[in-house]
């Protein structure tokens, strides 16, 4: 078969979304011919390499550009995501797609024909695709209407239907008013897992710095830790807060750095892949506090859709002590869910009760790691090829 997998955003950023596909080709490349699709308005823009999955989607605007792109810038494109995520691309080509540009609507129809699955992760947009079957990824719970006569043609359109988990599932059946039938959730690399490693006095959070939609939220981190170390000064001698992520907002990161003076914190720009999996094998915690002080009724998109990161933290032996809103929930179970925090002071209480008491730590370390399981190739991989096949 000849497939297609497509983002408005390749060539633009190194998110969550883009993670997601690119698990999808390198899977399907064994058996097909799979394509990775840029749009025309992408060729003109910097690639920069954000330091994890998570990228803010609906938000970030496309680039009116008709100009086509080059093979070599294609190769460049597809270089980056190789060295990005580690992984490599050989058997996936990437080419040019005329979506989310301005060419007329029959051409990008036209376009669609030649492919025998499309998947689609949407930033709440949907197109008409003449593919013979046609998947939509949904990976924001974006609560947009979808009642007009053309969107629900639209969703009609896809045969298959999405989400990364349940929570982005609810949000999206209700406002989109449409069923989705698979809840996909992003595959983890359980490799990087080596929990015979020594732990380090280290508390970790991995994100981008940004201060709209679903923000990472650093500076509740930061004041967390101060609170931490204030009120436990001995307990907390010599631990450290590190912070990894590339800047998306400068406003917001020098506000960060700023609340960090004086404080053993240790924030991290610009970090290669192996240098955030020799951080998760380090870290004794992961924090997590997107979606502080915000109603994930009213605003889901501003909380954790799924996160990546946490799981990617737990299979490295990491305690992760996160804001329970969003997939978060999902992330940690029934099995860590005592470790979920609403409060700057639950999460400090349940952090230092763990410093204490090594050997509580271990255990919740041990429930991490099998929790992390869950989330590995056997279960991305027998759902996608069912949505393919069936």
């Amino acid at each position: 078969m000849k497939i297609v997998l497509v983002s408005p955003y390749f060539g633009k950023h190194f998110g969550g979304g883009e993670k997601y596909l690119i698990d999808c080709a390198r899977i399907l490349a064994g058996n097909h011919q799979v394509n990775i699709a840029v749009s025309v308005g992408s060729q003109n823009l910097k690639l920069q390499n954000p330091c994890l999955a998570g990228s803010p989607r609906a938000e970030a605007g496309r680039q009116p550009n008709t100009k086509q792109i080059s093979n070599s810038q294609l190769l460049n494109i597809k270089k980056e995501y190789e060295s990005f995520f580690d992984v490599d691309l050989s058997r996936v080509e990437f080419i040019a797609t005329p979506l989310f540009s301005p060419t007329n609507f029959l051409k990008k129809l036209l376009w669609t024909k030649q492919f025998d699955v499309i998947i689609y992760e949407t930033d709440g947009s949907l197109f008409f695709s003449l593919a013979k079957k046609n998947i939509l990824h949904i990976q924001t719970p974006l609560k947009l209407s979808k009642s007009s006569p053309v969107e629900r043609l639209k969703l009609f359109n896809w045969q298959v239907k999405n989400t990364n988990s349940q929570f982005t599932k609810k949000v999206i059946e209700k406002a989109w008013q449409t069923k989705i039938d698979v809840v996909h959730y992003p595959m983890v690399n359980l490799r990087i897992k080596d929990l015979g490693l020594r732990k380090e006095k280290l508390i970790l959070n991995v994100g981008r710095f940004f201060a709209h939609q679903h923000s990472k939220r650093q500076d509740v981190l930061v004041e967390i830790f101060a609170d931490l170390i204030k009120k436990y000064p001995q307990e907390t001698k010599g631990w450290q807060l590190v912070l990894i992520g590339s800047v998306e907002d400068h406003v917001y990161a020098d506000k960060v750095a700023e609340m960090s003076k004086d404080l053993p914190i240790k924030i991290i720009h610009e970090a290669k892949r192996q240098q955030i999996l020799d951080y998760y094998q380090q870290a004794s915690f992961y924090w997590h506090a997107t979606g502080f002080g915000v109603n994930e009724l009213k605003h889901p998109e501003k909380v954790e859709h799924f996160g990546i990161s946490t799981v990617e933290a737990m299979a490295s032996g990491c305690v992760p002590v996160v804001l329970g809103k969003g997939g978060q929930v999902e992330v940690l179970g029934e099995s860590l869910k005592d470790l979920l925090w609403q409060t700057k002071k639950e999460c400090v209480e349940k952090t230092i009760e763990q410093i204490k008491n090594e050997k509580l730590r271990m255990q919740n370390a041990q429930l991490a790691d099998k929790q992390a399981q869950k989330f590995g190739l056997a279960q991305f991989k027998q759902k996608l090829e069912k949505m393919i096949y069936a």
